[in-house]
């Protein structure tokens, strides 16, 4: 009977400790990622760059152009880096290394769609609309 309460309170502490370190260290990448991600696009000419992809491609202007008509009150973040940890949290590793990889070879009309299909698929109807949200307003910043 002892064994058995010891080893209960073990397993107990065991699943404690990992509940943590999982809660404690999405966060903790997610901030990476954000800093990152943000350092990158901190570059003016990468972020003229990205933003003339976005303005000659009709598709992308357009899902971009969806924030001006949003309300921002009831949104669940309204910064670029509540929007990346975000991000992080919702998409897997792999979907995020296949993104990366996906745009920096070039990326087709077909390739959008499906990034955009995978995001709104990640993402609640009210997330996505505080990332249009963003997007819009860093886009019409400079």
């Amino acid at each position: 009977m002892k064994l058995l309460r010891r080893l209960f309170v073990f397993c107990i502490v065991i699943a404690g400790i990992g509940y943590a370190v999982y809660h404690f260290g999405t966060n903790l990448v997610a901030d990476k990622v954000a800093e990152q991600v943000d350092m990158q696009l901190g570059n003016e000419t990468q972020f003229e760059q990205v933003k003339q992809i976005i303005e000659q491609d009709a598709t992308l202007s357009q899902f971009v152009r969806e924030g001006a008509t949003i309300k921002e009150d009831s949104l669940p973040f309204h910064t670029k880096e509540e929007a990346m940890k975000e991000i992080v949290k919702k998409l897997s590793f792999s979907d995020m290394q296949e993104m990366q990889s996906t745009v920096e070879d070039g990326i087709t009309t077909e390739e959008q769609q499906e990034l955009i299909n995978k995001l709104t698929s990640k993402l609640s109807a009210e997330e996505l609309d505080a990332v249009k949200v963003i997007l819009y307003k860093e886009m019409n910043k400079q």
